[in-house]
């Protein structure tokens, strides 16, 4: 499958069905079958899978978040005049967290009636749960705040670091945070103590990053290869030097996928090109060669049959990873 959607592709994913669906920029949802659903008046600004694994949740400049399947569209909030710049969803507890200026919003998937408010300081770039669905890490100015998601009046835990906080993501065992930075660099906190490290040598910024081989493993984009971190142990990362494979002096990676619980990992180049690994062989099989608009949006399927990639020129396709 290829497609030119002719708008910013936000976001792909595959659903529970391993269908590829899409996000785009001109507010449109579209499925690998050719359906394509109205999401929003604007743009889609933010998107994630819906913890039933069954259609998209977006969030748009209209201040709406959006329920997509191929059926239809169906509204799960709104927050007039703001933009819904980060959502993220946990099947474990069916909970939805969506950031809107400097608000942190939680609702229930099973429950109409639950609504969470948690205000900050500063804009939120980025939200994620943890891998329960308990806690929920916001990206923010000077570091992360983290929240417990059904507890109406707290007050959060902070991991505070100086700079701007763009990215959110846990380690699957859940005792890692790692937040992606304005500068070209990473920065994570072991959770039980906040022990926190720096994780720099970047070339640009980095806008993506995934977890593989049951949580060993972090790839990110933000290099002339795909960078791969250890996370064994309990110190994971801590003291320990990147890999980088994939070296190209010519191109710069933008987008970053893998399997959760193999050792396959996808890269998205900012000339359109798009290659997958087997990191324990270190082959590299390109899938898409063709050159052109930087990949915005990359996915890849459990079991890495599948890939599934968007670029800024609204370029689409689904492809048939080759057999190792």
């Amino acid at each position: 499958m290829i497609s030119e959607f002719d708008a910013f592709v936000t976001a792909a994913a595959f659903d529970r069905a391993q269908r590829a669906c899409f996000a785009l920029g001109d507010g449109t949802v579209r499925f690998e079958g050719g359906e394509s659903v109205q999401a929003h008046d604007g743009a889609i600004l933010s998107a994630c899978l819906h913890p039933s694994g069954d259609g998209m949740l977006t969030g748009g400049d209209d201040g709406r978040v959006v329920w997509s399947r191929s059926s239809g569209a169906e509204q799960v909030a709104e927050v007039k005049g703001r933009w819904i710049d980060a959502i993220a969803a946990s099947p474990q507890s069916g909970l939805v967290a969506f950031a809107a200026g400097r608000d942190l919003h939680m609702r229930d998937v099973a429950d109409a009636g639950f609504t969470r408010l948690f205000p900050h300081e500063r804009s939120i770039a980025d939200v994620a749960f943890d891998p329960k669905g308990r806690r929920v890490a916001a990206a923010t100015y000077n570091g992360l705040r983290l929240w417990y998601a059904r507890i109406a009046e707290q007050k959060p835990a902070v991991l505070n670091w100086a700079g701007s906080h763009i990215g959110a993501a846990w380690s699957p065992d859940g005792k890692f945070l790692i937040s992606s930075m304005q500068e070209n660099q990473l920065h994570g906190w072991r959770v039980s103590d906040e022990k926190n490290m720096r994780m720099g040598g970047y070339p640009a910024k980095v806008r993506s990053l995934a977890f593989c081989s049951k949580g060993q493993l972090m790839v990110t984009s933000g290099a002339n290869g795909l960078v791969i971190w250890p996370f064994g142990g309990s110190t994971g990362p801590m003291g320990k030097e990147a890999a980088e494979i994939g070296f190209d002096e010519s191109a710069l990676v933008t987008r970053a996928a893998a399997t959760p619980g193999a050792t396959w990992a996808a890269a998205g180049l900012d000339d359109g090109r798009v290659w997958v690994c087997d990191l324990t062989g270190r082959r590299i099989d390109t899938v898409k060669a063709e050159k052109g608009a930087a990949i915005s949006a990359l996915a890849i399927t459990a079991d890495h049959r599948r890939l599934a990639w968007g670029d800024e020129a609204g370029g689409a396709g689904v492809v048939e990873v080759p057999e190792a």
